[in-house]
């Protein structure tokens, strides 16, 4: 490819990346809390908008959050393999993903996709770079006609006045820069100056490299993670329905609020009475006028007069603040139905409920995470044939891409429960690594654990005889034993 070839491309995925952008921070805004106050009257805007400008009741973070606790990613096992990849899962864990997956997972949710981005490292062959990328800084484009095969794909990032970025194609990389150009550059310059400015991509020198710079694994290096995707559409975020109902919340609450400053406790009038006044005197002490006095006085003293013999007192009683509750959480019991979080994760009140029920709760939970696993594994498949690749394992890529992702159970579930069950599968044969699998361990933990097996049946024969042996007759001791 050209350099014109690729300052085009470049500008077309920047532009797609900027059409994006918004979006992905307004999520990003409702996430951490920053919520405009919305929906609210023009008059009710005008006196308490900025009282409220920093109250959110935010319910947008734990409907992100609350499947992503349960996405925990175990290890990969390649096609025809009876164990996990213990050298892929090796530098998984040595390029710290078991945590930054967990916030790639969380970007996804909010953003609708997430990236993951491996290349090698020369420092050490053996051990591929991998970082998962912000949906608002990468960018993957795909041949026409398909979700999967990709064409190209966009890192991009700003360091004080310079904009850089990096194209990665099938065959090569170009490392890209231009000035950034702010706000009131635009305002300054004449348009066709700016757009010259924006299209001035030149290619940035590395010391020691090569650019455009070969590409040995011969494919995008760069792989998506959609959330929710669509056949002809771009992926839905976890939040996008529910900004709408938080605006509602944060309005309810403010009001709630106002309600509770100017009516919350009971109120009483003086009806057929002037305001109490005191005159006003000149320097020789005759009266020039009158002026109210200061009621706030009067609440401060306890204090009242009344000046005219027919004046009444009367009250009303407090306003009803729990109608202002009940529809919040109605308001929070329609977030809870329509993004599959369980109510107690919201409203955080459980009555008694037996572990049938807990489990019954949390069903659509566990099954939104289970096609998150099936989406989210996919794509993981070949972000550990990237590694492979970037090993120069050609044979253990195209394996891996076969296989599947292993992660950890996505159900609560009772220990004794869980327990008794993993019993009866023993005694019908289901072998004691599965069990263990199955318990929740991760596949190192099964090789340590079938290690200390060993060590103990070194240690004790006679005690090891009497262990129950893996297939149906599991339970029955040994001819040695008996």
């Amino acid at each position: 490819m050209e350099l014109w070839q690729a300052q085009v491309l470049a500008d077309r995925l920047i532009d797609e990346l900027n059409a994006r952008a918004p979006e992905i921070q307004k999520h990003v805004d409702y996430y951490r809390g920053r919520h405009p106050l919305k929906f609210a009257s023009a008059e009710f805007r005008k006196y308490f908008e900025q009282q409220y400008s920093d109250f959110a009741d935010n319910w947008v973070q734990p409907v992100a959050d609350s499947p992503v606790e349960r996405l925990t990613m175990t290890g990969v096992k390649p096609a025809g393999e009876t164990s996990a990849d213990a050298d892929l899962w090796s530098v998984w864990q040595r390029n710290g993903l078991d945590a930054d997956s967990q916030l790639g997972f969380v970007g996804a949710a909010y953003g609708a996709r997430t990236f993951v981005l491996v290349w090698g490292n020369p420092a050490d062959p053996e051990l591929p770079q991998v970082t998962f990328e912000d949906a608002r800084q990468a960018i993957v484009a795909y041949e026409p006609g398909s979700r999967r095969r990709r064409r190209a794909a966009l890192k991009t990032w700003q360091d004080g006045s310079r904009e850089y970025a990096t194209l990665y194609l099938p065959d090569e990389v170009w490392k890209l820069e231009r000035p950034k150009v702010s706000t009131q550059t635009r305002k300054t310059l004449a348009l066709r100056e700016v757009d010259d400015l924006l299209h001035a991509w030149m290619p940035r020198e590395v010391p020691g490299e090569p650019n455009p710079q070969p590409n040995p694994m011969g494919v995008v290096p760069m792989v998506e993670l959609p959330n929710r995707p669509l056949l002809a559409d771009d992926p839905i975020s976890d939040v996008s329905g529910v900004v709408a109902m938080q605006d509602a919340i944060n309005l309810l609450w403010s009001q709630l609020f106002t309600a509770s400053d100017f009516s919350s406790f009971p109120a009483r009038v003086v009806l057929g009475n002037d305001v109490p006044k005191t005159p006003i005197l000149d320097k020789n002490g005759q009266k020039i006028g009158e002026r109210p006095v200061p009621l706030e006085k009067f609440a401060t003293n306890r204090v009242l007069w009344l000046s005219n013999p027919n004046a009444k007192i009367d009250s009303w009683p407090p306003a009803n603040l729990s109608a202002y509750t009940e529809v919040i959480e109605v308001a929070v019991g329609h977030i809870a139905a329509q993004t599959r979080t369980p109510q107690h994760y919201l409203i955080g009140r459980m009555a008694n409920l037996s572990g049938d029920a807990l489990i019954a709760a949390e069903t659509g939970l566990v099954k939104k995470v289970k096609e998150k696993q099936l989406w989210y594994g996919q794509a993981l498949r070949e972000v550990f044939q990237l590694i492979a690749l970037a090993r120069g394992e050609a044979g253990r890529a195209e394996a891996v891409v076969g296989g599947h992702v292993l992660w950890a159970d996505a159900e609560s579930r009772n220990q004794a429960q869980l327990s008794d069950s993993l019993l009866k599968l023993k005694q019908i044969g289901f072998p004691f690594e599965w069990l263990a699998l199955r318990y929740g361990l991760s596949p190192t933990e099964v090789v340590d654990l079938l290690a200390m097996r060993e060590r103990e049946a070194a240690a004790d024969p006679v005690a090891a005889l009497m262990l129950p042996k893996d297939g149906p007759a599991g339970d029955q001791p040994t001819e040695a034993a008996e």
